[in-house]
């Protein structure tokens, strides 16, 4: 174990220092190799009735983060590719200036800058570079999701990016915050929750999310320590805010992209004066080149397409109704050939170490067969008012409703090798020497049918120093399942007799209907009134009951956010999470000879969490980069305990376990080159678990990771452009992750040739490490008139650009021997592809 520790230690060390050195490596391409490319504006800013300098000026880039500050005696120095230039000279008590420059490479233009002196007013200070702390939250803009590079355009599939979440599969749309499961996030768009799919197998099936960030004006991440307005999970809250074309009266705009794995569509507008605002978009990926480059072989269809469509309209000043709908229809179809794995160890000194490399053959029988369907629809109504100049209501319904498919026909036989490494071809059978085989069938027909309607009402109360907000919902959501699946593997006992062992079972059909309410209330003061926005405390309640089980939770949390100087910012939290049980956790795994009906346990309890958040943020005002960090702990008790296959998770159905997670998420962030935000990431987690007394065995004694328990993560995003061509853009994005725990099986009872599979020591070992490198290069044309609308893109996307051969499972396989060997299933290779927007 210690071993592990110090190798991993030493894995991430040359991660975290690869990723430093891209970064620092960028900024000082910035700074050193466009010398003759950049130029700089130097100067000084004084008070004009005084003439003394003013220190702690902000010098930036109009619209932009990009700038420094003035030192002690009111001077700045600012780097910039040649151009020109619209600057902004801001200093707290002064009114702002703004001031246009040309910037000739090689060359230092001059500025001598006087402020005029301002009246400041008690509630109108704006701190120049300060950005949103909320505790737990950050932020990514339209601008972010289009250019992070990613296998499909899904807003989800960017989040990798922000610390604190688990990385180890790109496939899919599933991820993990500070330690919690998969199904512990809540997503929202334009305050609506939506869901994720409820049943996935595989990433592949998944196919888009629902949140389409065409259509987003900025998507908030709360990793943790949210505010009692979000409720009914434990670790996180993904809020998208779409765009509200009404809100600034906003002419027709429109977006189409065609790239070699997806396509889309979106448009926007407003008419009758800025009172009526819609807005559409729809996406299609068939991202089969994607898919086909696994060690699976065979021919996918993939077919994930989406339609979504806002409108809002103004009835009067104050008054407003909002609809939105959306209608997806995802499908992933397989019919498989056959697969080829290789692993084992290759060694560069066989006298020490001798090579042992296997490989694993499979042949589909024919006519095989998977097919997963997921059909979405959503259709959400809201109506806002202002009844009062301080005070609003909102009052909304929705209905969501889902139906998952899923049919699997799958047969083959499979055949290990130990492969001679002097062999001229193992593609082709050379070199390859028979060392187990065995049969196994898959076969499933399952359909689970989920509807959802919710009503909510929220009312906003404004004050000078307070700001309170209320509110209430009350939902019924309905699950129809159906399953009927087997896991089957045939070999021949010691007597030639063919041998089935039965992996899984599970038949049979379950319906539920329960309803679920709360209401909760908080409210933001403004604590210190000669210091507006200096101390800000935030406290709040909600109460929580659902039907099924008859039980009522209340969870109490508080926040605070401190403001030691302009640059310096504290924040903490501390509350009580409660995740009500739904249809997945309630079935649980039934026992033998137990319907999934009959396994619903009535009994189950809300998981229950306190979080404690404490953090920083720290603005470097001559490089204008800030630094953030957070640390947390995370209790949870009436913990239902799970497990993972592949994507797929799997709950015990009790009460079973209490739960710790504690760790550290920084963030450096700031802009490289004006109006192009980079940032780098490293967070540090332990999760672990502790079986309640009634639920021990040998296996799980003790306290043993938790299935999300990924001690390291580092995550990279840095945007460029050429200096002598800003049309030429850049963008990078690197994600590790430390190895995930899994359970590895131990010898069972024996039948024939065959050993079956028990359980061995809970999640006491690891996946090996998560590595991949995306990267993407993007010219902007510009039409040659003048007065043209339309900006036209093409995009090059190198993804998984080092080739990083990443596992997300392991399969097992019986030798000759009996002995069961691992198969990786293994992630996607090195794909490339080009995207071209275009944009009036």
């Amino acid at each position: 174990m210690v071993t592990r520790s110090i190798l991993d230690f030493r894995a991430v060390s040359k991660i975290w220092v690869a990723c430093w050195l891209v970064f620092l490596g960028a900024f000082c391409l910035v700074d050193t190799s466009y010398g003759q490319e950049w130029g700089a504006v130097s100067g000084r800013v004084f008070a004009s009735d005084t003439k003394y300098p003013l220190p702690g000026t902000s010098v930036v880039v109009s619209g932009t983060n990009f700038g420094t500050a003035t030192d002690v005696d009111g001077r700045f120095y600012l780097r910039l590719p040649s151009g020109n230039y619209l600057l902004r000279y801001s200093s707290i008590g002064f009114r702002s200036v703004l001031d246009s420059v040309i910037v000739a490479a090689g060359e230092v233009s001059t500025r001598e800058v006087s402020l005029e002196p301002q009246p400041i007013e008690i509630g109108e200070i704006t701190v120049e570079g300060r950005s949103t702390t909320e505790v737990g939250a950050f932020e990514l803009t339209a601008e972010d999701l289009e250019s992070i590079p990613a296998p499909m355009k899904d807003a989800l599939r960017a989040l990798r990016v922000l610390p604190g979440v688990v990385v180890n599969n790109e496939l899919s749309n599933q991820f993990s915050v500070r330690g919690g499961g998969f199904n512990e996030n809540l997503f929202f768009v334009n305050g609506f929750e939506i869901f994720l799919p409820f049943r996935p197998r595989t990433g592949e099936q998944e196919g888009l999310s629902l949140i389409n960030g065409d259509l987003a004006e900025k998507l908030t991440f709360y990793t943790g320590g949210f505010p009692v307005r979000f409720g009914g999970k434990l670790s996180s809250a993904v809020d998208a805010a779409y765009r509200k074309p009404q809100d600034r009266s906003e002419s027709l705009r429109a977006t189409g992209y065609v790239s070699m794995l997806d396509f889309g569509l979106s448009a926007s507008s407003s008419a009758l004066n800025g009172r009526l605002g819609w807005l559409v978009g729809a996406r299609k990926s068939q991202a089969r080149r994607f898919f086909e480059k696994q060690d699976l072989k065979g021919e996918y269809h993939p077919n994930f397409s989406d339609l979504q469509a806002y409108v809002g309209y103004t009835i009067s000043h104050g008054h407003e109704i909002e609809v939105l709908g959306m209608y997806a229809q995802n499908e992933f179809q397989l019919d498989p050939s056959g697969r080829k794995t290789y692993f084992g160890t290759l060694s560069q000194n066989e006298a020490l170490a001798p090579s042992n490399l296997k490989s694993l053959w499979i042949r589909f029988d024919a006519d095989n067969q998977e097919l997963d369907s997921y059909e979405t629809g959503f259709v959400g109504i809201r109506s806002s008012n202002r009844l009062t100049p301080q005070l609003r209501a909102e009052h909304d319904f929705s209905l969501y409703k889902t139906a998952e498919s899923e049919f699997l026909d799958l047969s083959g036989t499979a055949i290990l090798f130990q492969v001679d490494l002097g062999s001229d071809n193992p593609d082709e059978g050379d070199g390859l020497y028979p060392t187990g085989s065995s049969q196994q069938i898959d076969a499933a027909d399952n359909r689970i049918e989920v509807t959802t309607s919710t009503a909510t009402g929220r009312w906003y109360l404004n004050s000078t120093r307070h700001a309170a907000e209320a509110g209430w919902s009350v939902r019924h959501f309905g699950f129809n399942d159906r399953l009927e699946e087997k896991s089957v593997v045939v070999g021949r006992s010691t007597q030639g007799d063919i041998v089935r062992i039965v992996a899984d079972s599970l038949s049979g059909n379950a319906k539920l209907d329960a309803w679920q309410s709360s209401i909760f209330a908080q409210d933001t003061f403004d604590l210190l009134e000669g210091d507006p926005g200096k101390l800000v405390l935030t406290g709040g309640i909600r109460a929580d009951h659902f039907s099924f089980t008859g039980e009522w939770t209340f969870s109490p949390r508080a926040s605070f956010s401190y403001l030691k100087s302009p640059i310096t910012t504290y924040f903490g939290s501390i509350g009580i999470y409660h995740q009500v049980p739904t249809y997945r956790e309630l079935r649980g795994k039934p026992v033998l000879g137990e319907t999934i009906l009959g396994a619903l346990n009535q009994d189950l309890a809300s998981q229950r969490s306190l979080q404690i958040v404490l953090g920083g943020e720290y603005f470097i005002p001559s490089k204008r980069f800030y630094i953030r960090g957070e640390t947390y702990v995370k209790r949870i008790t009436n913990l239902i305990s799970y497990d993972i296959e592949n994507v797929r998770v799997l709950y015990s159905g009790e009460n079973d376990a209490k739960g710790l997670m504690y760790g550290l998420d920084l963030q450096m962030r700031g802009e490289l080159v004006p109006g192009m935000e980079s940032w780098i990431n490293y967070s540090f987690l332990k999760a672990t678990e502790e079986f309640e007394s009634a639920f021990v065995t040998p296996q799980n004694e003790g306290r043993v990771a938790r299935p999300t328990d990924q001690r390291h993560t580092v995550s990279l995003f840095v945007q460029d452009y050429i200096a002598s061509d800003p049309s030429w853009s850049i963008h990078l994005r690197a994600l590790y992750g430390s190895g995930l725990p899994y359970t590895p099986p131990i010898p069972g009872q024996r039948l024939g040739n065959l050993l079956a599979q028990a359980p061995g020591d809970r999640f006491s070992a690891r996946y090996t490490r998560f590595f991949r490198f995306d990267m993407g290069v993007t010219k902007k044309i510009t039409p040659t008139q003048t007065n043209s609308r339309v900006a036209i893109e093409v995009t090059a996307e190198f993804l998984n650009v080092f080739n990083m051969v990443n596992t997300v499972s392991y399969t097992w396989v019986p030798d000759a021997s009996g002995i069961w060997q691992r198969i990786p299933t293994r992630l996607t290779p090195r794909t490339f592809n080009v995207r071209a927007t275009v944009r009036f």
